[in-house]
């Protein structure tokens, strides 16, 4: 049950982050610049809690996995957010836990149950009702669509690694490790370092992040990939919610993106309740 409720802390937070990020980048802000903006606080948050519980140990492939998420992906989802808004974006990501759970199948081994499967598949509907969604706004555009669904290849091949090499450091460090990984991604691709307006605005995404990746990797050390997975994309429903609170005037919401949403929470709430 505590990996149940860290992976649904992950998400609340990780929705809360979709949403801050959404409102940093009013304005003319460069998405490399605001991924590393997001990243930087971020590892602020995850260095102190690593200074609670130190694990070196073989924290050197976390980094490498650092390379893919937060590295690729984070700039992949600022580009997704970017371009067709906060909601979207978090929905299309939604659809990570079919291709996470895909791979724990076949490489880590992890049992099938028609739960687990069914739950999955709620929560990934939920993803495909966004991309057939007919009355799109102005401003939704394919390859944000596109940028999104990357970001959630690179979520899901991050999570199984992350539960391959649990055991070899503690979570915070790991966690660590990859968020020094995806600075220096974010770094190389926007080749500066953010303003001090732009540091000011994606200051609580980055908090945001920051905590729900401790908790994220807390999750998977305590729970497989297949119940973690789904359940963290649950983030959804807060991207939905916060933005139907917060932003709504700037996101075009309808029905159907409000069904994605519902899908993939039962989706999520099938998966808790097996555990």
């Amino acid at each position: 049950m505590t990996a149940v409720l860290l992976a649904l802390g992950s998400a609340a937070l990780f929705g809360a982050m979709t949403i801050a990020v959404r409102i940093g980048l009013r304005g003319d802000v460069d998405a490399g610049a605001a991924a590393l903006a997001t990243v930087l606080p971020a590892l602020g948050v995850a260095f102190l809690a690593a200074l609670v519980r130190h694990d070196p140990g073989g924290a050197w492939p976390f980094f490498l996995a650092g390379f893919l998420a937060p590295g690729g992906s984070q700039i992949l989802f600022t580009l997704g957010v970017r371009e067709i808004g906060a909601s979207r974006t978090s929905v299309a990501v939604g659809a990570a836990p079919l291709a996470a759970v895909a791979i724990a199948l076949i490489f880590l081994g992890e049992p099938l149950s028609a739960p687990l499967l069914l739950g999955a598949l709620l929560v990934v509907g939920g993803g495909i009702l966004l991309a057939v969604e007919r009355d799109r706004p102005g401003h939704l555009r394919a390859r944000g669509l596109l940028f999104a669904a990357g970001a959630a290849l690179l979520f899901a091949t991050r999570d199984n690694l992350v539960r391959a090499l649990h055991g070899d450091a503690s979570p915070e460090t790991a966690a660590t490790a990859t968020l020094i990984a995806g600075s220096l991604v974010a770094l190389a691709w926007t080749r500066r370092l953010p303003t001090r307006s732009e540091a000011r605005a994606l200051a609580p995404a980055g908090i945001f992040f920051g905590l729900s990746y401790v908790c994220l990797f807390e999750a998977y050390w305590r729970g497989r990939v297949t119940v973690v997975s789904p359940l963290v994309a649950t983030e959804s429903l807060w991207g939905v919610v916060l933005s139907a609170v917060l932003i709504r005037h700037t996101e075009g919401m309808g029905r159907r993106l409000a069904v994605g949403a519902l899908l993939i929470v039962a989706g999520g709430a099938l998966i808790g309740a097996t555990r």
